[in-house]
């Protein structure tokens, strides 16, 4: 019988083959009581759970072939990262101690304190680190029990469908020739997803229901831009996706043809494409991109997956190496956009929510000025790094004109302090803002005289503007970047650069929707960031606009008609 799933579209491309569903064996937790004289022993049995599923990661990092993402590799050490936190060592040690409970009850209970943690995010990346908790913390239970791995040796050649894919299962898949997947759980920014996306493997995540209802030998095909699963197609629907495949991986060759041309529409305007990166090791991706530049460093990511923050050297050798990992190339720090929804393990920062709602609390900029020790030693790295390439800073979250004079005193209070140490620093860091918070679009032009650049980060400017948290099952089909007064805002605020001769570029997710982009350019935009493997897709729709016809999309839909701007283009014209 044909019928078909829906899900999230993670990694875009049609997967057609046989489904091997991967079952996992379920961890039954005991919970009983510990002897006074056995806690030694119980803990012991912990401390090597941990070093034996670290001697387990470490052999699959080895094993990584050389040709495979960076990604694989860092997600591996994000979780070799986890396994040192004292979240997953010490307080279940002294859950094991103060309770005279068992390591495996210990373990499972703060892994669930962890999850709920994460699942209050506001962030949908950081709500998704839940996935590395769950991982990490399975594999250690497991080596406490003695349960058995799913294998993923059948999957070559295959459809897998899973409950969930570590990052050390893509290993497995990268030496397998898995032709794509299919899991329960799981959302665009989860690091199965990202995986995907790098390994060039079609999937859908967050299905709810795929491992029950999907069973091995069934014949599938995966729609990963569409997000849907086809079980069992008839003949006719068979051949009509195998003839779209032929189409899509014409379009891939003849894209990967084009890299290297310039980003010009057919009527000679220039569009400035950027990659949006979270590590320095990233920078490889965006050498093999041709990106420009580096449009959004998100420097928070060096602070994630460690009990402290990194000192002011660490951070300065992280933007160094990214600068010259890109000799020339126009880098943009955002600076650390950490707050109530985003907790770290440093103590110095775990902030926790005190009000009903954390997305509209004491995050990015706010808690970085509310932190002015912390804030220094970041901005002090930052100033550093700018004596060996020209850097922009970028600061989120901002509400008010205040906030930025404030910030723009404090790196020059920096400014001079590093110069005095004898430090070398730039005579200029170019200073700007993410225009996310609906207030400070529709007045951007007061904002030009204290913002060198904007960048409209359309993912919370959206969810601000519509009341929607777009993670929210309930209510995130509302979740519209095409809403009209969306892009009067969009509007509103490259007009207004555009007056003050500041440049304005985007950095949210709709810069890398294809679709979109003749509507953006239509509306001014001339330069967009994005995740590196979005550059080609957006390129080729920018070589296929004209400047005129966009004006007339943008215009169409800023009065409304929306059928307008959803137009598709044809790379092989």
């Amino acid at each position: 019988m044909t019928f078909e799933l829906a899900g999230i579209g993670a990694a875009a491309g049609i997967a057609i083959g046989t489904a091997v569903v991967l079952e996992p064996a379920s961890i039954d937790i005991p919970d009983y009581s510990v002897a006074i004289a056995d806690l030694d022993a119980e803990e012991q049995r912990l401390r090597t759970a941990l070093a034996l599923a670290r001697d387990e990661l470490l052999r699959v990092r080895e094993a990584i072939p050389k040709d495979a993402p960076q990604d694989t590799r860092l997600f591996i050490d994000a979780h070799l990262l986890m396994l040192d936190d004292p979240a997953l060592r010490d307080r279940p040690i002294r859950l094991i101690r103060e309770q005279r409970r068992n390591a495996a009850w210990a373990l499972h209970h703060e892994r669930e304190r962890l999850v709920e943690i994460f699942e209050r995010m506001e962030d949908p990346y950081l709500r998704g680190k839940r996935e590395d908790i769950l991982q990490v913390t399975d594999r250690v239970l497991r080596h406490l029990l003695g349960a058995q791995v799913p294998s993923l040796t059948a999957a070559a050649d295959r459809i897998i469908v899973a409950s969930e894919l570590s990052p050390a299962d893509t290993v497995m898949l990268k030496n397998g020739s898995v032709l794509g997947w299919v899991t329960d759980f799981g959302a665009a920014t989860s690091h199965s997803a990202i995986l995907a996306r790098s390994l060039g493997l079609p999937a859908v995540v967050g299905t709810h229901q795929a491992t029950r209802l999907l069973r091995s030998g069934d014949q599938l095909v995966v729609d990963g831009e569409h997000g849907t699963v086809l079980v069992n197609p008839s003949p006719e629907l068979l051949l009509a996706y195998r003839e779209m495949q032929a189409r899509r991986e014409r379009r891939r060759q003849l894209l990967e043809e084009e890299r290297d041309l310039p980003a010009i529409t057919v009527d000679g305007t220039a569009i400035r494409l950027f990659a949006n990166i979270e590590l320095p090791e990233d920078v490889e991706w965006v050498q093999r991109s041709n990106a420009e530049g580096i449009g959004l460093f998100r420097s928070e990511f060096l602070f994630m997956n460690r009990a402290d923050s990194p000192s002011e050297e660490e951070q300065f050798q992280a933007f160094a190496k990214v600068l010259r990992g890109l000799p020339g190339a126009e880098v943009t720090i955002r600076s650390v956009d950490v707050g109530a929804d985003k907790l770290l393990a440093d103590s110095d920062l775990q902030l926790h929510a005190t009000g009903l709602n954390p997305a509209l609390g004491l995050r990015g900029l706010r808690l970085c000025l509310r932190r002015p020790d912390w804030f220094r030693r970041h901005l002090r790295a930052i100033l550093r790094a700018s004596a060996i390439a020209p850097i922009r800073l970028m600061l989120p979250m901002v509400s008010t004109v205040h906030e930025v004079h404030q910030a723009r005193q404090l790196v020059e209070q920096l400014r001079t302090e590093l110069c005095a140490e004898g430090y070398k620093v730039a005579e200029r860091l170019p200073v700007g803002i993410m225009v996310e918070v609906p207030a400070v679009a529709m007045a951007a032009h007061c904002f030009t005289a204290v913002a060198d650049f904007f960048s409209i980060g359309t993912n919370d400017l959206t969810q601000y503007a519509l009341a929607v948290d777009r993670g929210d099952d309930d209510v995130n089909g509302l979740f519209d970047p095409l809403h009209v007064g969306v892009l009067s805002m969009i509007q509103h605020t490259i007009a207004a650069g555009e007056a003050a001769g500041i440049p304005v570029a985007m950095c949210g997710e709709m810069a890398a929707n294809p679709q979109w982009t003749p509507l953006l350019v239509g509306l001014g935009l001339r330069q967009f960031s994005m995740f590196p493997g979005a550059i080609p897709e957006v390129k080729a729709a920018i070589r296929h606009t004209v400047v005129d016809e966009a004006q007339v999309i943008a215009l169409a839909a800023l009065a409304g008609t929306s059928d307008l701007f959803t137009q598709t283009y044809d790379v092989e014209a």
